[in-house]
């Protein structure tokens, strides 16, 4: 546990500071399952939803909830489920 007032109050904002990470990071995780969840549907939808995932990755990217490469990788497995599932 904390011992210096310093480390108290820093331990103080990290628990702030979790409660918006977490809040982020399912927001992204929300986005990204009803873009999975659209297969086969109209390609309007799909693109919007789509746009609406890819930012929902980017604001947590910004944030820092998430890596660069994580970001990455999130965006173009999406992309790629959504064209797979398009062709078929």
């Amino acid at each position: 546990m904390a011992i210096t007032k310093g480390a108290k109050k820093a331990h103080r904002a990290s628990l702030r500071k979790h409660v918006f990470n977490i809040r982020r990071k399912r927001a992204m995780a929300e986005s990204v399952k009803s873009a999975r969840a659209l297969t086969g549907k109209d390609k309007a939808a799909q693109m919007q939803v789509l746009k609406d995932a890819y930012s929902a990755i980017d604001k947590a990217l910004k944030r820092g909830v998430i890596k660069k490469n994580t970001a990455a990788r999130k965006k173009a497995r999406l992309a790629a489920f959504l064209k797979r599932s398009s062709m078929k």
